[in-house]
């Protein structure tokens, strides 16, 4: 599909955009603003019975897929889209005195380490060979949760990553800046951009450099991030021809963190092949899962205290002729009137240290902490 760009900037568009009835999705190529909804794409029971249902319907749609319940995954075909070019670097709303949070972490920062413990022990089992764990923070105020103030700082902070925000059923918004691709297809063209080994960014620049140093030099890092490749890397391979995967990651960044990448390109074999076809295929990959697939699967249920819903999902969307962009849910939270579900998780693999796994996910959190107006955790 030829996009049809208007001379609309994207905070322009972000202006028109109302938590509810609108669909935002912003990446380094466009950001997409789809308003009102002609239709909802039926439940399916399977992601690849959901991918079918999209393709059948040639048209445009939007939205997000849960982790692990395809038959909850909401997607709309909105009654009208507008095209911008992506958000640039602006300043962002500062923070107002506003009624104070209750916060209540799930699991508790102990109990978290506790978890990262018992998947370093399945590890030492041979059960796994990575997991990822996640924690959550519940925030609740009097005040209904400003939405529009939460993108507009997620994408002036981090206007090259992935800026969303989709609404849920339940009048819950699914609001979030993804550094991470699933995949993108446009025409023959694919990619996936896989993100694995993380550190957090320095106040000091020259502490900031010698993290990002030591994450590239990383054994334990390099090691994860190769199993994340070569998972994507294996699943793109029989639809595609001429891919390409990089030999060596390189490092990208957002305002809080410093992760390790790898851009994976190929051109498509099928034409019929859509590019949720392809996120199905993906979905969920070692980054936000771990290996073995089922293993790690039975873990997260394990360990985890709470459903994940749309966090490490995926969100995006896909156009009539089978181009689209979804990125990973990740750095996202669920909004809901007054509520907010904030989400954080890390990859554990043999010599993770559980107080870093913690801190981790303690900086990861700082994306929408910030976002909402607050100071980040310690």
């Amino acid at each position: 599909m030829a996009i049809a760009y208007e001379a609309v900037t994207a905070s322009e568009l972000l202006q028109e955009y109302r938590p509810g009835l609108s669909c935002l999705f912003s990446s380094p190529q466009h950001t997409l603003l789809g308003q009102g909804v002609a239709d909802v794409v039926a439940p399916a029971a399977t992601l690849r019975e959901l991918a079918g249902r999209v393709r059948e319907r040639a048209s445009l749609v939007i939205g997000a897929v849960p982790f692990d319940d395809p038959g909850s995954a909401h997607l709309v075909v909105p009654g009208r889209t507008r095209w911008a070019d992506p958000f640039v670097s602006c300043d962002t709303p500062a923070a107002e005195p506003a009624p104070p949070w209750r916060i209540v972490p799930v699991p508790s920062p102990a109990d978290h380490l506790k978890g990262v413990r018992r998947a370093l022990d399945l590890l030492e089992r041979g059960t796994l060979d990575k997991v990822v764990l996640a924690r959550s923070l519940e925030l609740t105020r009097q005040e209904p949760v400003d939405v529009v103030t939460m993108v507009r700082r997620l994408a002036g902070r981090d206007p090259h990553g992935h800026v969303f925000a989709v609404p849920l059923p339940a009048g819950r918004t699914l609001v979030g800046a993804s550094p991470e691709l699933l995949v993108s297809r446009s025409g023959p063209a694919v990619v996936a951009n896989p993100l694995a080994g993380s550190a957090p960014r320095g106040a000091d620049p020259a502490e900031d450099r010698r993290r990002a140093a030591a994450l590239l030099c990383s054994a334990k890092d390099q090691q994860e991030h190769a199993v994340v490749v070569e998972a994507v890397a294996d699943t793109l391979a029989p639809h595609c021809r001429a891919l390409s995967v990089p030999s060596e990651p390189s490092l990208v960044c957002t305002a809080t963190m410093w992760h390790l990448s790898t851009r994976v390109t190929g051109r498509l074999t099928d034409p019929d092949t859509t590019s949720l076809d392809l996120a199905v295929a993906l979905h969920p990959t070692p980054a936000v899962c771990g290996t073995p697939r089922a293993a790690a699967r039975a873990a997260i249920a394990e360990i985890e205290p709470f459903d994940r819903g749309f966090y490490t999902g995926m969100v995006g969307w896909c156009d009539a002729s089978g181009d689209g962009e979804w990125a990973v849910a990740i750095r996202c939270a669920e909004v809901n009137g007054t509520g907010v579900r904030l989400f954080a998780g890390g990859g554990i693999v043999a010599g993770s240290v559980p107080e870093d796994e913690l801190a981790e996910t303690s900086a990861k959190f700082r994306t929408l902490l910030d976002a909402l107006g607050l100071n980040p955790l310690t």
